[in-house]
């Protein structure tokens, strides 16, 4: 796979080198990093339903590609990529579904209404 990476060249005809992608990749790794972990706990919800969105734009570009594939390597790639994709929609939904429960009240824990303010004036003499 390295290889096939490192042998293709770009539709300009300018050729990437392997060092290239790797570098390329290993800055995202940081910076995705440092923007997570510095993401508070009350924006997950939020930030899971909009990386739920950019993961269902990822799997339909997988389709795509892999519908143009030519190749078994190339088919293979595709179904890998298609499946994660999958797999990271599903699992980031899960994700959010558990932490919307988290802030749902139980059924025991409800709140009771306070009582009336006007009875707690009137003090059940009633009106002289």
């Amino acid at each position: 796979m390295i290889a096939l990476i490192a042998a293709t060249t770009a539709a300009g005809g300018s050729d990437t080198g392997i060092v290239a992608f790797l570098t390329v990749f290993a800055l995202a790794a940081f910076v995705g990093i440092e923007v997570v972990s510095k993401v508070p706990s009350i924006l997950h919800t939020p930030l899971m339903s909009g990386s739920n969105a950019i993961h269902g734009i990822v799997l339909v570009g997988a389709l795509i590609i892999m519908g143009e594939a030519h190749g078994t390597g190339q088919l293979i790639l595709g179904f890998l990529a298609v499946f994660l994709a999958t797999l990271n929609i599903v699992g980031g939904f899960v994700v959010t579904d558990r932490m919307l429960e988290m802030f749902k009240a139980k059924p025991g824990e409800r709140a009771k209404p306070a009582a009336d303010p006007a009875s707690k004036a009137d003090d059940g003499k009633g009106a002289a």
